[in-house]
């Protein structure tokens, strides 16, 4: 469809999927999905004021396609993240980095889907000057997809590790999924911006750069790094987040002092490596996701930290509450046996497991059905005086442990 009648001359658009946010002159879709079907609201939305309405079949494709030609239109530079871990703490700390120089608008949440990238195309105003965009993954096309509509003219992998295996198939389905962003930007003569210091990621663009020959490329290269003194982000893995975002900093004109100060302020919400000091303990929360890779990255860097101490002789001892890996297929049991091994290795002072997949392991330790047979294990024996690890998938809800500890 030609969207032109609804974007010519405007200064912004306001489309919505949910009936309740409708306002005078918006947009609605009504999309269908498992649990709603967004047609039994269109009236609603018209009583509400909505200028046109999106329905049928091909609601989806169409909210895509009229996400393509808004971004046609703005034709403002969009930068397109994606990765196993780090992405959204990236994209965070990109648009942290560049709002102090730059109109930006960048994905909210984990908008990050094929709903949710139309969405935050079309939430990018004619004022803004540059845009980032978020882009997740569970099957192989799915990058795909998402660059096909946001037509990125830069993007960042962030790494690439065993999540959604189930979906994926492999590690290696993983890596020819997230490749698919260097393709794009391979074929429209992009800028990619690189760690260099990621095997996986220099193997994934060579093999994305022999598909095409003599296509024009930059290739923006950044290390690992450190991790700065001074910001409020949790582990040692936020160094490589944190070099990427002083790197797109700097091509854009942001100075490494500018780009650092900027990163000290940022602080981290939504379950993602927060510290949190609560009357009886030190929690670091980062129970917003979790796969094998990002798991035991988050476990090797809790147990090197060297926690605040009461007694000069004595750290704080420290307990790791663990939620189950989800979309791992048969793979789940040799995943969840491995994180039970390197709590063993480890030596851990006290460790709370949640989810039935830690009861097929060899885990000498609690597990518990779901996140309320925890609480209520946690209000008969509370924890005090401990440094813990909240860790684990969404799905687990470990968030609703926060307040017992």
């Amino acid at each position: 469809m030609d969207w032109n009648f609804l974007i010519k001359n405007k200064e912004s658009l306001h489309v919505t999927t949910d009936s309740r946010k409708v306002t005078s002159g918006s947009v609605f879709v009504a999309l269908k999905g498992e649990h709603f079907d967004g047609n039994d609201f269109v009236d609603q939305a018209k009583a509400d004021g909505a200028a046109y309405i999106i329905s049928g079949e091909n609601a989806l494709r169409d909210l895509q396609d009229l996400a393509r030609a808004w971004r046609r239109e703005l034709g403002l530079p969009i930068l397109g993240i994606t990765g196993t871990n780090g992405k959204t703490t990236t994209k965070e700390l990109c648009a942290a980095v560049l709002a102090t120089k730059y109109n930006l608008y960048y994905t909210q949440g984990n908008l990050n889907n094929q709903i949710g990238v139309p969405l935050t195309l079309l939430s990018i105003t004619r004022a803004h000057e540059m845009a980032i965009v978020e882009m997740g993954a569970s099957h192989p096309g799915d990058i795909k997809e998402l660059v096909d509509i946001a037509e990125p003219d830069y993007g960042l992998i962030t790494n690439v590790g065993r999540a959604h295996l189930q979906g994926f198939g492999s590690f290696e389905g993983v890596m020819r999924t997230k490749a698919e962003l260097y393709d794009f930007l391979i074929e429209h003569h992009g800028t990619i911006f690189q760690n260099e210091d990621n095997t996986y990621l220099k193997k994934m663009l060579d093999d994305a750069q022999k598909k095409t020959v003599h296509c024009p490329l930059s290739i923006v290269h950044y290390p690992t790094g450190s991790m700065p003194q001074g910001t409020h982000l949790v582990g040692g893995y936020n160094a490589e987040n944190v070099s990427a975002a002083l790197c797109v900093g700097e091509f854009f004109g942001v100075s490494r002092e500018a780009g650092l100060a900027a990163i000290r302020a940022y602080i981290p919400s939504n379950n993602r490596s927060q510290l949190m000091q609560t009357e009886r303990n030190t929690v670091v929360v980062d129970a917003y996701n979790a796969n094998p890779t990002s798991m035991q990255a988050a476990i090797e860097a809790f147990t090197n930290h060297k926690s605040p101490i009461s007694n000069l002789q004595s750290p704080m001892p420290k307990a790791y509450i663990l939620g189950a890996m989800r979309e791992l297929g048969e793979y789940s049991h040799l995943e969840h046996q491995n994180i039970v091994n390197m709590l063993l290795e480890r030596k851990a002072d006290k460790v709370l497991l949640v989810g039935p997949e830690y009861k097929e392991t060899t885990a000498p330790y609690p597990v518990f059905d779901n996140v309320d047979a925890l609480c209520e294990a946690l209000k008969k024996e509370p924890l005090n005086g401990y440094r813990i690890l909240l860790k684990g998938s969404r799905s687990n809800q470990l968030e609703k442990v926060i307040p017992l500890l």
